[in-house]
């Protein structure tokens, strides 16, 4: 029983050393993966890199089971994760270049920004100025517009009484007028009327006489 045990520990700690041995020597010979050039680029990275993870993670679990109807379990869940952490790694050496590519970018952009605000900022307030100038001066016009057409209104109104005015004088005018010809008529009939009765009253005492 003894030799037995012994056999099968030596078997776990050379299968350990195996493998441990082989996964430094392909995580070492994984070489980092170029950094992309573009945004595009960066986003199918990670998304490589995050495919690797998740098919890492599900062939870890199948593994697991596998290992669980093995003789030497520890050994072979070992090897399983060494494995699963050997493409973890490769992963992250695909993910991280792509990564800070889009961190380097929207810091870059972020920096554009910025620098084309402040660029932008004297000509913003040059805008702004001009805008408050024109709206002050556009207000003054109406101001202006709303006074004239007061004063318009004031000077029609004015006129207005003006001509009225003038209208009722003629109006008067040619009734004195209209009334004093008729005075004057009046007066020469009168007269008439006088004169005559005067002469007759004459005849009518001569020839009494």
């Amino acid at each position: 029983m003894g030799i037995r045990y012994s056999l099968v520990g030596a078997l776990l700690v050379g299968s350990l050393l195996v493998s441990h041995s082989l996964w430094a020597q392909s995580s070492a010979a994984t070489p980092a993966a170029d950094k992309p050039q573009t945004l595009e680029q960066a986003a199918q990275q990670r998304a490589r890199a995050e495919d690797m993870r998740k098919e890492a993670d599900k062939r870890y679990a199948a593994d697991e089971a596998e290992c669980y109807k093995k003789f030497l379990v520890n050994a072979c869940l070992d090897t399983a994760k060494k494995a699963h952490t050997k493409t973890i790694l490769e992963a992250r050496k695909i993910d991280t270049p792509a990564r800070e590519f889009q961190r380097e970018t929207k810091r870059a952009e972020a920096d554009a920004k910025d620098q084309q605000r402040a660029v932008d900022l004297p000509r913003r307030k040059a805008e702004q100025q001009q805008q408050a100038a024109d709206y002050r001066a556009e207000e003054a016009a109406k101001a202006a517009e709303r006074e004239n057409k007061k004063a318009a209104k004031a000077r029609q109104a004015v006129e207005g009484r003006e001509k009225t005015a003038a209208q009722q004088a003629k109006r008067e005018a040619k009734q004195q007028q209209r009334a004093k010809k008729d005075a004057e008529r009046a007066a020469k009939k009168a007269k008439a009327d006088a004169k005559a009765q005067a002469k007759a009253a004459a005849a009518a005492g001569a020839a009494a006489n």
